[in-house]
């Protein structure tokens, strides 16, 4: 096991790790630029390091910075959370290069999985159902239009190497798709660097349904059941529940075993998150894989009793799964909030000064957070202040606990998004459990009046 693990990360996801190494034993290392010198992460840590200043491409983005701070303290391994360099396989190879372990998939996994068009050729060759589409990138316009003809109407052009939405066009007409594609490259290549292309069949109604895959270097892999995470805004997930209402136990079951046959197939290690899509008939088709632990990972851990953080970093240190998939049982419902800094309406980023701070608590509450009054929200990071996990010993004993402790929180000095999981929590379509993922655009036009913006 190892002795000490340096956290390249901040906030709530730096503050979860520190907790999961110390009950392991193992000492910790808090990185942090100027502005998050007060943060909890480096309060609770047992040596942090400034690396910079305030902006990310500065301090958290600043490898050579990051790796002297583990060199300093005499870390041993580094754990990259979620976001910022959590994904970025170079940074993976040159942590091991340095000698240090990494605490995640293998770089060549982070690799394979980092480029949409490479994953979904992997994806086919491990067995995953796709939705019809490209193979490859797209030579130009010319070759998606062909293709768009070949799929049917409608379609959606996606980004090779992108996310979040950015670079993705949805058409719904033949001769829109040159047009589409060259809006969408350009997007691509400002976003990230990279204007490849490809295409598939476009959802009407989709569901977002991820599987939670956990695997040791021997060869072994599990999974620990599924999420639903169709509530979300432009890409960005907001409430994520375990288990699914959508599916039925055999639903489950195949999704699962289609998953891990697939893992076992391309030789995955570590901890990660296969991401399908789901039609309106109940068919699922691989969109993406997440080489990290997920934010929304609280919730798959309150409903199998297993510390996934802590099963990271095992493994990441070399021991075998300690269960079978027999052994891994599902019990109750959780569901997550994201406690966002932002107007509640316009979705705006709030930041500034927590003037008053009380958390929710009892039975069945759960809640990790960054902040505490007088603590300050930068404005240069993302905008999540804390994760409110309500569990149940069903769907609706979770959502009453959950409106519940959502009015029991109080965040004063800043706005929140507590009020629009209320409006989530009284919308009829996700008390029903009969939702997808334009249910935050119909919510927003109810309270608007306005017609929906078609957006991928």
């Amino acid at each position: 096991m190892f002795k000490k693990v340096l956290i390249a990360n901040r906030g709530e996801i730096a503050l979860r790790v520190i907790r999961a190494c110390h009950e392991l034993g193992i000492e910790t290392v808090a990185v942090h630029s100027t502005a998050d010198a007060e943060s909890l992460h480096v309060r609770f840590a047992d040596q942090a390091i400034c690396i910079g200043p305030p902006s990310s491409k500065e301090s958290y983005l600043n490898v050579p910075a990051v790796l002297s701070a583990a060199e300093i303290s005499g870390a041993d391994a580094i754990h990259p959370g979620y976001g910022f360099l959590s994904e970025n396989a170079e940074f993976a190879e040159v942590v091991q290069n340095c000698g240090l372990a990494w605490i995640g998939p293998r770089p060549e996994i982070i690799r394979l999985m980092g480029n949409k068009v490479r994953a979904r050729e992997a994806a086919t060759e491990a067995g995953l159902p796709l939705l019809p589409g490209s193979k490859q990138a797209l030579k130009d316009a010319n070759e998606a239009v062909e293709m768009a003809k070949k799929i049917g109407f409608p379609v959606i052009l996606k980004a090779a190497a992108g996310g979040g939405g950015r670079g993705m066009k949805i058409v719904r007409e033949p001769g829109m798709v040159a047009q589409a594609f060259n809006t969408a490259s350009a997007e691509a290549v400002a976003a990230f660097g990279d204007g490849s292309m490809y295409i598939e069949r476009y959802v009407e109604k989709p569901r977002h349904i991820e599987i939670q895959i956990v695997a040791d270097e021997h060869g072994n892999v599990v999974h620990f059941g599924e999420r639903e995470c169709s509530v979300q805004r432009r890409h960005q997930k907001l409430i994520e529940e375990a288990t699914s209402p959508a599916l039925t136990q055999k639903m489950r079951e195949k999704m699962g075993e289609v998953a891990v046959k697939a893992m076992k197939r391309i030789k995955y290690n570590n901890v990660g998150t296969i991401e399908f899509l789901m039609d309106e008939h109940g068919d699922f088709f691989f969109m993406e894989m997440n080489t990290r632990i997920q934010v929304e990972h609280p919730v798959t851990e309150q409903v199998t009793g297993i510390d996934l953080l802590k099963e990271q970093i095992r493994l990441a240190a070399g021991e075998k799964l300690g269960r079978t998939q027999k052994e891994i049982e599902f019990r109750g419902h959780a569901i997550e909030f994201r406690i966002n800094a932002e107007d509640p309406v316009t979705f705006a980023p709030s930041p500034g000064r927590i003037t008053g701070f009380h958390t929710p608590g009892g039975y069945g509450v759960r809640f990790d957070t960054l902040a505490y009054e007088q603590y300050k929200v930068q404005p240069y990071y993302d905008s999540l202040i804390a994760k409110l996990i309500c569990t149940g010993r069903d769907r609706n004993e979770a959502i009453d606990r959950g409106r519940r402790a959502l009015n029991e929180l109080v965040v004063e000095g800043i706005k929140t998004n507590a009020a629009f999981h209320k409006q989530v929590l009284a919308w009829p379509e996700f008390l029903e459990g009969n939702y997808d993922t334009r249910i935050v655009e119909r919510i927003q036009q109810h309270a608007s009046r306005k017609p929906i913006e078609e957006t991928p």
